[in-house]
């Protein structure tokens, strides 16, 4: 997948030096995560080079509880390129029915959950994943762009019965409501590293993170 180098979230400057310096000298290296922790936040480490970051626990557990109430007691709950959240709401609730939809395949350690997903094919899923067979869909477009969006929109409208929880740039907030519908919350979400991009949550339901 590739987007202009302006449609990645960008980090900070500093962020971005130290990324760099760790990646160096991680590269080479195997990523080893026990039954005990596969479940945590950064189990599976972010790589910024597929424009992944991770958002902070506090983050990752106010939108797991948000997903998790509104998606209602034995609810299925699909989080679109939003792995931490996954991996919070299994930590909150390991019977949760969730899936991760994710291009990255180290999360394939999640088994029958983790779901193969290229945004640039939105509706290229496997047979056993039916039309409006989720509560909920949380997504987090690796990209901000209106082309990312606009096809992850696809698949979001796949996927959901109705309640939709994005999580994007501020910049998208148009785009937002336009494609899916959706009002900006009044909560800040917050990632581990600091990003010089100004992020927001938009929903189309009565939401706590409008609270």
């Amino acid at each position: 997948m590739s987007d202009s180098d302006d449609d990645v979230p960008q980090l900070s400057a500093s962020t971005l030096a130290a990324l760099q310096e760790f990646y160096s000298e991680r590269d080479g290296l195997a990523t080893e995560t026990t039954p005990e922790d596969k479940f945590s936040v950064g189990a599976v480490e972010e790589d910024w080079r597929m424009s992944q970051f991770w958002y902070s626990d506090e983050t990752a557990r106010r939108l797991a509880q948000e997903v998790l109430q509104a998606a209602g007691e034995g609810g299925r709950i699909a989080c679109l390129s939003a792995p931490s959240v996954y991996q919070k709401l299994k930590q909150l609730d390991p019977n949760a029915s969730a899936v991760v939809l994710e291009f990255d395949k180290r999360f394939s350690i999640y088994g029958e959950e983790f779901i193969f997903y290229d945004y640039n094919n939105p509706l290229c899923l496997p047979e056993h994943v039916g039309p409006q067979s989720f509560d909920i869909v949380i997504a987090d477009p690796p990209y901000l762009s209106q082309e990312c969006l606009s096809k992850v929109a696809l698949t979001v409208k796949f996927l959901t019965k109705g309640k939709v929880l994005l999580c994007t740039g501020a910049i998208m907030q148009e785009e937002a409501e336009k494609l899916l519908g959706l009002k900006m919350c009044t909560f800040l979400p917050k990632h581990t590293h600091n990003l010089a991009n100004e992020f927001r949550c938009y929903v189309n339901y009565q939401s706590s993170l409008d609270s």
